[in-house]
């Protein structure tokens, strides 16, 4: 009996090494892309989503230090259906599959491990198997959530004047120019053809082009950005192609609307021919393809204030 043990034992020890891994990832996650939804059931019901490959791991894990042959086809199972997943989505190629394999197979090699191993003693294997991910997801959830909790938010999703670190412009309301819909992902060209019709009062798309809305300008953007209800300072550095600012902003009124799921908004500074620069709302800033198209992304219209 006692020869199985190692062999249980690095199936626990991986087991639990991917519900971590899980859990780093899908505390953060909530907190970055998620946790928008307008009630607390809702922003609730979405984090269990995000923990859910942290909760399934942990589970396949205990279950295989109690029941090991179970556990063993459980994983195993997991791993196949996983992979299975991952390359109907994905062009198969050698690069796609040696890419995604140590993925896909871990969890068939974990199955293979609980199968010939016993952990002993399971007391211990169970403390670590459900205290390491829980305190990884405690550990990377608390700033985020701490964060989150003190974003400043107004609730006004009208039209707005932001001046400030030598920007001055008006930011569109709610609707054609700055939408929340998750099903509406534009692509660059989208939005600046969208922000082209775009009416007077930002409310809906005119038959032709007004040509009174546009796409900020990275360097406007980078610019606006705030933290607390004040300007977050930042900077665009042209030759570094990198946005520096004194405070790291965060998604907040006036600029963002923290009830909406996009995260992203598109530039109108263009990186080269196919890419386009997109801010994140805590004001990074890299270049992506202009065909790029995801619910969580969006933009926001702007026009330069009357004289």
């Amino acid at each position: 009996m006692e020869r199985r043990n190692p062999a249980g034992w690095v199936a626990v020890g991986a087991g639990t090494a991917v519900a971590a891994l899980w859990a780093f990832w899908g505390s953060i996650e909530n907190f970055h892309e998620g946790w928008w939804r307008p009630t607390l059931a809702g922003r609730i019901g979405e984090s269990f989503l995000y923990l859910a490959p942290m909760l399934i791991s942990m589970a396949l894990t205990v279950i295989g230090i109690r029941f090991p042959r179970v556990g063993a086809v459980l994983f195993t199972a997991a791993g196949i259906l996983f992979g299975r997943f991952v390359f109907s989505r994905r062009a198969l190629s050698l690069a796609a599959v040696l890419s995604w394999l140590p993925v896909t197979a871990l969890p068939v090699v974990i199955g293979l491990l609980f199968w010939f191993g016993r952990p002993r003693p399971r007391g211990r294997a169970y403390r670590i198997a459900a205290g390491l991910p829980l305190l990884v997801a405690v550990l990377c959830a608390a700033e985020p959530a701490w964060r989150v909790a003190h974003r400043f938010y107004d609730g006004d999703r009208g039209m707005r004047l932001v001046e400030g670190n030598g920007v001055r412009l008006i930011w569109a309301p709610a609707g054609p120019g700055w939408s929340h819909d998750p099903r509406d992902g534009p692509d660059w060209q989208s939005a600046k053809e969208r922000c082209a019709f775009l009416s007077e009062d930002g409310l809906h798309l005119a038959g032709e082009p007004q040509n009174i809305w546009r796409l900020p300008t990275v360097d406007e953007i980078v610019r606006s950005m705030t933290r607390g209800g004040t300007n977050a300072g930042g900077f665009w550095n042209e030759a570094a192609r990198k946005a520096d600012y004194k405070v790291r902003p965060d998604k907040e009124s006036p600029l963002w609307d923290i009830y909406s799921p996009k995260i992203y908004y598109w530039t109108a500074t263009e990186a080269d021919g196919a890419r386009a620069y997109r801010i994140t709302y805590d004001g990074r800033v890299w270049s992506v393809p202009k065909s790029l198209r995801m619910g969580s992304q969006g933009f926001r219209a702007v026009k330069e204030p009357k004289p």
